[in-house]
């Protein structure tokens, strides 16, 4: 699995409050989605396009265990983050919900709107604008394919749908 897109910037310590503040956990993941990062970055939603990759300093994710900080970037059509340090609740809570993460000691090198290229199976994110390539981790191959298919629950009720 190779994952393209343009490369969108944020420093360390992004939390799930900014991605997806509180008062917005009422409304449906689609249409919380429309406020994601408004408080850190209100044009993020205005020019992210599906495929985009957003690039995330240390601790990204930090704060409450809210999953709809991960749906919410899916949604707007983020294909994966990558960072070199999650915070764990978000991580386990992107894979759970279809979103692609990858640490990457080397993100900080990564700069706004740079052509990224991730090779999943290989744990590499190659900046094709610098023409640098970093080391990533290598997601296994269970968790890929609750990527793959959406995330936990779309996987279960493909695997469910396999034994009636």
């Amino acid at each position: 699995m190779i994952l393209r897109g343009r490369a969108i910037v944020y420093g360390d310590d992004v939390s799930t409050d900014q991605i997806i503040p509180g008062k917005y956990l009422k409304l449906t993941e689609e249409e919380a989605a429309t406020h994601a990062l408004e408080g850190l970055d209100p044009t993020f939603v205005t020019r992210v396009r599906r495929g985009d990759l957003l690039v995330g300093g240390k601790n990204f994710g930090t704060g409450s265990s809210r999953e709809y900080a991960a749906s919410a970037l899916r949604i707007c059509g983020i294909a994966a983050v990558i960072a070199p340090f999650f915070a764990r609740i978000f991580f386990r809570n992107a894979i759970n919900q279809g979103l692609a993460v990858f640490e990457c000691a080397g993100a900080r090198t990564i700069r706004e709107g740079d052509e990224l290229e991730v090779d999943v199976a290989a744990g590499t994110v190659r900046d094709l604008t610098q023409g640098t390539t970093l080391t990533s981790t290598k997601l296994p191959p269970h968790i890929l394919e609750l990527i793959e298919a959406g995330g936990l629950i779309p996987w279960l009720e493909r695997r469910l749908a396999a034994t009636r």
